[in-house]
C-alpha cells in the first residue's frame, strides 16, 4: 500500500509495526512511508490502530515488532523528550493557572531560552494562529477555537520536524471545526513541517489532507490523495467508509456484469429513470422500488430496492424538484442507470 518510488524525503517510516496487548493486536503489521512538509491524516473507525500509530510515533507507546524511524533515525526506544515532534490533544492540556503566554512559551522556558527571545517567539506564534495581543488572558477566558489555537502555537514554538494531532477538534461545534480545519490546513502549508493528523471524522480528512492512510482493525487498508481514496476504493471497506457507496456482489453483481467480483458504485454516479424510457446505450441498468426518501436540503437521498433485495442509495442534487414531489416518489418503480466506468472492483474481507 505505500508507494516505494516516491524520490521525496521521509519524516516518518514505519516498517512492518505491531503493537499487541495481550492478544489484541491494535496495530498489526503497518508499512508506511510519511513525506516531509505533507499534511498526513490517518483515518479510521474507534480501535483501528491510528492513534496507537500516533503514540507510538510520539513514543508514548513501543512497538512490539518492526521498526519506526524519524528522518532515517530509528526511534524504537528513544523516550518522548528526545524525538522532534510535538503533539496537539484534543483536550488542549493548557496549564489552567498560567497566562496564554506562558502556556505558549513553556516548552521554550523549560530549554532555558532568554525571556526576551522567548516573549518575542510567543507573539510571533500568537500571530501565526491569529490570537494576537493575547499573551496575558488564561485560558478560561478564550473559547475552545481559541484554547485550540494557544495548543497548537504551544506545540510550534519549539519548530518541531514533526507535529502530531490527535484528533484536535473533536470537542468544537460542527462551524467551528470547519473553519479550524481551513485554518490547521493554511498554518501548515505557512510552516512547512509535517503535520501528522489522527480523525475518525471523513470530512476532516478529505478537506485538510495531501494524503490519506485508512486504518481497520489495526491494518492498513490503503494509502492515497483524498481524490484517489474516494475515487478508486482498494477494498470494500474503505469504499464504505469514505463517503457512502452501494457493493455489489455474488449474483447481483453477475446479473450485471457477467462476472460474480464484487465492484461498488457510489450514489451521485447513478441516475433514476421512468420504467419505459429509453436507456444510453453502454449503460448498466437495473429495476427497483424507491422504498424511502430522506430530503437533506441541498441533495435528496433514495433507497431503492432492486431484486434479491439489495438496497441500494441514490443521491440527487435537488435542482428541479422540491422535497414534495420527492417524498411522493416513495413506492415507485424506477430504473436505474450508471456507466461501467463508475464501477471500481474491490476486495472483500
Amino acid at each position: 500500500m505505500t508507494d516505494h518510488t516516491d524520490s521525496r524525503p521521509v519524516a516518518v517510516r514505519f516498517r512492518d509495526v505491531a503493537r499487541h496487548f495481550g492478544t489484541v493486536r491494535a496495530v498489526d503489521g503497518v508499512t508506511m512511508d510519511i513525506y516531509d512538509g505533507e499534511f498526513f491524516s490517518m483515518l479510521g473507525p474507534s480501535g483501528s490502530g491510528k492513534t496507537t500509530c500516533l503514540r507510538m510515533i510520539a513514543g508514548f507507546e513501543q512497538p512490539t515488532a518492526g521498526s519506526i524511524s524519524l528522518h532515517d533515525r530509528e526511534i524504537s526506544g528513544v523516550p518522548p523528550f528526545e524525538r522532534d515532534v510535538n503533539t496537539v490533544f484534543q483536550d488542549y492540556a493548557l496549564f489552567p493557572h498560567m497566562s496564554v503566554g506562558d502556556n505558549v512559551g513553556y516548552g521554550l522556558m523549560i530549554r532555558k531560552v532568554p525571556k526576551a527571545e522567548r516573549q518575542q517567539r510567543v507573539r510571533q506564534m500568537l500571530e501565526l494562529v491569529r490570537l494576537p495581543g493575547m499573551e496575558k488572558r488564561k485560558p478560561s477566558m478564550l473559547s475552545g477555537g481559541q484554547r485550540q489555537r494557544v495548543a497548537l502555537a504551544r506545540a510550534l514554538i519549539n519548530q518541531p520536524s514533526v507535529l502530531l494531532l490527535d484528533e484536535p477538534l473533536g470537542a468544537l461545534d460542527l462551524k467551528l471545526r470547519q473553519e479550524m480545519q481551513i485554518e490547521l490546513k493554511a498554518i501548515q502549508q505557512q510552516v512547512g513541517i509535517t503535520f501528522i493528523y489522527v480523525t475518525h471524522d471523513q470530512e476532516e480528512a478529505m478537506t485538510m489532507s495531501d494524503r490519506i492512510a485508512i486504518f481497520n482493525a489495526g491494518r492498513l487498508e490503503q494509502i492515497g490523495s483524498p481524490s484517489e481514496i474516494y475515487e478508486r476504493p482498494a477494498t470494500a471497506f474503505v469504499a464504505g467508509f469514505v463517503g457512502t457507496s452501494n457493493l455489489f456482489e455474488g449474483s447481483t453483481a453477475a446479473a450485471l456484469t457477467g462476472s460474480d467480483r464484487p465492484f461498488t458504485v457510489r450514489p451521485e454516479r447513478i441516475r433514476m429513470a421512468k420504467p419505459g424510457a429509453s436507456v444510453e446505450s453502454g449503460l448498466r441498468s437495473v429495476q427497483g422500488t424507491v422504498k424511502d426518501v430522506i430530503y437533506l436540503g441541498m441533495n435528496t437521498r433514495y433507497l431503492v430496492e432492486i431484486s434479491g433485495g439489495m438496497l441500494v442509495v441514490v443521491v440527487q442534487q435537488n435542482v428541479d424538484t422540491d422535497h414534495q414531489t420527492q417524498h411522493a416518489s416513495r413506492g415507485e418503480s424506477i430504473v436505474l442507470t450508471w456507466s461501467p466506468a463508475h464501477e471500481r472492483h474491490v476486495e472483500v474481507t
